[in-house]
């Protein structure tokens, strides 16, 4: 374990998974951070008494605001930040691995790129396109924020070039499918608004462009943006679902993959669809 970098959690409500984040995170640095949207559970308690330090803030609207509140007000002092939600966790080989690297990590090195694992039910959902999701979440303190959006928001980096990490962090939700759908649903009314608001400052000619940081996000949010959402509402989340399911083999993953890809893959694009095409019917527009 090393003091050379600082975690920062956004919490709520997370007294499922908030000892398992912070005890998996303690092999790699004793600087957590939890920032903290008024919790009514157990999260305060749990966190604090496994040494994190929990700063309470209200919710600003989404996470880009909450973390770079987070990186402007925490005074931050290790050479590097990192970034996790609460239900995930670093597997052991990945843990090896960033105590390693980080002590000897190249000057022109600006981060580093993880690969992340969903796991679904239990099942580790390899097939579909959707494993290794690549995300940079360690980023040298200063050299990194998130991008101003209301969904899918990643890491930019200012400066330097990126390494990618070969082993896994997990993403493992403990909560049920009920608390998963009623999720998705604020997902995909915040998903409409960002696209809402982007074609607004397009049109307006204000349209900043920040490109995420990692080769696999960036081909990811090019596909999203030239091919999916000028393809045909409605019918887009069904071609997806299809792609998805059938051409990258998402049937491999079994009957939980079959649950993963049809609520991920097709119901949940095809309500952003749905969402869109009411708001649109009602404003005539």
């Amino acid at each position: 374990m090393t003091d050379l970098i600082t975690v920062i959690i956004l919490s709520y409500n997370e007294e499922k998974h908030i000892e398992r984040c912070i005890a998996n995170l303690s092999r790699i640095t004793n600087r957590i951070i939890v920032i903290d949207s008024l919790s009514t559970d157990r999260t305060v308690e749990i966190a604090t008494s496994l040494g994190a330090v929990v700063i309470q803030r209200a919710w600003p609207g989404n996470q880009a605001d909450q973390f770079n509140w987070a990186l402007d007000n925490c005074m931050i002092t290790t050479p590097w930040t990192m970034r996790m939600d609460s239900d995930e966790y670093l597997l052991d080989e990945l843990i090896a691995e960033i105590n390693s690297k980080l002590p000897q990590a190249k000057p022109e090195t600006g981060g580093f790129i993880i690969r992340r694992r969903v796991i679904f039910m239990g099942k580790w959902i390899r097939w579909g396109g959707f494993y290794p999701h690549c995300l940079l979440r360690i980023w040298r303190t200063g050299n990194g924020r998130l991008e101003k959006k209301e969904m899918d928001e990643h890491v930019v980096l200012n400066t330097g070039t990126y390494e990618t990490l070969q082993h896994d962090m997990a993403d493992h939700n403990l909560n049920n499918l009920t608390w998963w759908t009623t999720k998705q649903n604020g997902y995909a009314s915040r998903e409409v608004n960002d696209l809402l608001e982007r074609k607004r400052v397009i049109q307006e000619g204000k349209l900043e462009i920040e490109q995420p940081t990692g080769e696999n996000t960036s081909r990811k949010r090019w596909w999203k943006e030239n091919l999916y959402n000028r393809s045909p509402l409605l019918m887009r989340s069904i071609l997806y679902f299809f792609y998805r399911y059938f051409v990258l083999l998402g049937f491999l993953d079994g009957k939980e993959g079959l649950i993963w890809h049809v609520l991920q893959g097709f119901w949940y694009r095809f309500l952003v669809d749905a969402k869109m095409y009411e708001l649109k019917r009602n404003k005539g527009f």
